[in-house]
Order: C-alpha cells, then sequence, then structure tokens
C-alpha cells in the first residue's frame, strides 16, 4: 500500500514538494555558510519524494537547531510553508485528495523546523 500511496503522492503534487526542497537548498548552499542548511534541505527533497512509510520524530532541539531554524525562516521557511499549505488545501477540496493534503500539511510543519527533526 505505501508504494501505491508514493507513486500517487508523486503524481498529485510530490514531486513539485521535491522541487521545492531541492530549490531551496540550491539558494542556500550558495554561500559556504549556509552548506549544513542546503544540505538539509536535499535530505527533505529526498523525503518529499516517497514519504509514505517515513516518520518525522521532532525530538529536542539544541540550541544549535534553534539557530538554524530561525536562520531557516527567516530565509526560505516561509515560502515552504505556504507552498505546503496552499497545496495540503488544495489537496483537501476532493476526499481522495485528503491523505494527501494532511501528507502536505505534515510537511508544512517540517518546513518551519526542519533542525532537530529526524525522518524515521
Amino acid at each position: 500500500m505505501t508504494v501505491l500511496g508514493n507513486i500517487l503522492w508523486l503524481i498529485f503534487g510530490g514531486l513539485i514538494a521535491a522541487i521545492g526542497w531541492f530549490l531551496a537548498g540550491c539558494i542556500i548552499c550558495i554561500t559556504i555558510i549556509g552548506i549544513p542548511i542546503g544540505l538539509q534541505c536535499f535530505k527533505f527533497a529526498k523525503l518529499a519524494l516517497w514519504p509514505f512509510g517515513h516518520e518525522i520524530d521532532y525530538g529536542s532541539m539544541g540550541s544549535g537547531s534553534i539557530l538554524l531554524n530561525v536562520v531557516w525562516v527567516l530565509l526560505c521557511g516561509l515560502e515552504l510553508t505556504l507552498l505546503f499549505v496552499v497545496m495540503g488545501a488544495v489537496s483537501c477540496l476532493t476526499i481522495i485528495g485528503i491523505p494527501f493534503g494532511l501528507q502536505h500539511f505534515k510537511f508544512a510543519q517540517l518546513a518551519l523546523t526542519p533542525f532537530g527533526a529526524r525522518i524515521r
């Protein structure tokens, strides 16, 4: 079932989500200081392609994670969050799209605080 969910996810917005994370990572990697942030974006781009079967665990955040989250929100976090909220709302317009909309909303939360989150 997760394979079918991932294939349908890819068709109904997963590719756009992965491209959003990938572009954010490319923009952030322009500076040397932003490379760790960009690498995290590339990990989430991979997750955005095949999200079903994976869980996101928001563990305890240290001071480094909080600092990186603040920098992230100022640079790209708000734009990606708005992208996922809009895509989630559009997906939830149909009964079939509700699981995909909920997945977009999970990615919207991840777009606000990507550092300190682990993928299981």
